[in-house]
């Protein structure tokens, strides 16, 4: 039996996937899995027989990475299960910036009980007009499972696509429009692009990217839009942009004090991911990762630990060892099946940085002694029996 508590509310469609194996919990210190969406995990004390955290979501910022991963901890996320709710806001906002429709909105609002609104709203129009962004360019830096839809969207719109990403997967790239321009060098998306839109996770790297170097490449009356991280942006110098008139909009999903109620800023309350599909996808997903790997010990879609997957259990027994990525580890595990002789049938290691996972299929169910001198190899962070 295991057991598993929600920090977040978690969609029902999600949780009915668990079977009658699984109990939930409102303890975490009974959970053998975590199901979380925004709340954060980072003071909070990790029990020790928490096997696997999923964060119904892409991002993890929430999550101890390290902690986790040095208590042997998997911790998941779901890549691509909201990818449509954020595309189809990325759209919308392109549209907002590109043609006044707010402002519009709210003339009509605060008009509403003219007699002749008609003939008023047809002087006024001009005031909202805007231009289409058919034949324009966009520019995207990330080209991930939301990249590659907001890239294959807009071309079908009639935009002109450039996408830079030095790190784009094979997947990704196979489900990418031939028509979208790869571009080696992101400061050709700065010069030449009408839109920029940025989706990467929030790294060292990538913190503050859309900075005040960045934003003097760019060409006058840009609109950037950010529906992947806040912190990416520079947002002192993104308003400076605008104030200039080198930056025409900001539109972002992530409401502060910096940029909440700002000119030139739209701004809307975290909702890329807020729709009832991206919910349920993204529950479904991390109920399946987890059960996948407390059920065969296979890994899908970690963020702390290497992607491993040997199918279902179907032998005698099988062992997960969670382990540093450390040279002859794995001479030292096949020593030790073997002097108590247990036969390895099949086995998969996989490295992930600093940390590694070797998944091993044997003949008999392993012993309570070969699994002790197991945990005793130097480097080894958890050694789970999956069967």
């Amino acid at each position: 039996m295991f057991q598993y508590t929600c920090l977040n509310p978690i969609a029902d469609v999600g949780l009915n996937l668990f079977s009658k194996k699984y109990q939930k919990t409102d303890e975490i210190a009974e959970a053998n899995a975590v199901l979380v969406r925004s709340a954060s995990m980072h003071d909070m004390e990790l029990p020790k027989d928490l096997e696997a955290v999923a964060r119904a979501g892409a991002g993890v910022n929430n999550i101890p990475l390290d902690a986790c991963a040095e208590k042997g901890i998997v911790v998941f996320n779901t890549p691509g299960a909201n990818a449509n709710g954020v595309k189809e806001l990325v759209i919308a906002g392109m549209l907002l910036a590109s043609r006044d429709i707010v402002g519009g909105i709210e003339w009509v609002r605060e008009n509403k009980d003219l007699p002749d609104i008609g003939k008023a709203a047809e002087k006024q129009k001009k005031n909202f007009a805007g231009c289409e962004i058919a034949g324009k360019k966009l520019g995207i830096i990330g080209l991930g499972a939301i990249g590659v839809q907001v890239a294959n969207a807009a071309i079908h719109l009639g935009m002109d696509v450039l996408g830079y990403d030095p790190y784009i997967s094979v997947n990704a790239a196979w489900n990418l429009s031939r028509s979208v321009k790869h571009i080696s060098n992101v400061d050709d998306i700065y010069k030449e692009c009408d839109f920029i839109t940025v989706h990467v996770p929030l790294m060292d790297a990538t913190r503050g990217m859309i900075n005040e170097e960045a934003i003097s490449k760019m060409k006058d009356g840009v609109v950037i839009l950010n529906f992947a991280r806040d912190l990416l942006a520079d947002e002192e110098a993104v308003l400076a942009g605008i104030d200039s008139g080198r930056v025409k909009k900001y539109v972002t999903d992530f409401a502060n004090p910096t940029v909440a109620g700002k000119d030139g800023v739209i701004l809307t309350p975290h909702l890329g991911a807020s729709t009832e599909e991206s919910e349920d996808n993204c529950a479904m997903m991390a109920v399946r990762e987890i059960r996948d790997y407390l059920e065969n010990g296979n890994i899908v879609h970690s963020v702390n630990f290497p992607d491993c997957n040997m199918g279902g259990c179907e032998k005698a027994g099988r062992v997960g060892i969670l382990h540093k990525n450390v040279k002859g580890t794995i001479a030292q595990f096949t020593t030790i099946l073997g002097n108590a002789d247990i036969n390895i049938e099949d086995m998969t290691n996989k490295s992930k940085g600093d940390y590694a996972y070797t998944l091993l299929d044997i003949d008999t169910p392993v012993t309570d002694e070969a699994v002790s001198e197991l945990k005793e190899v130097k480097g080894v962070l958890k050694v789970r029996v999956v069967k």
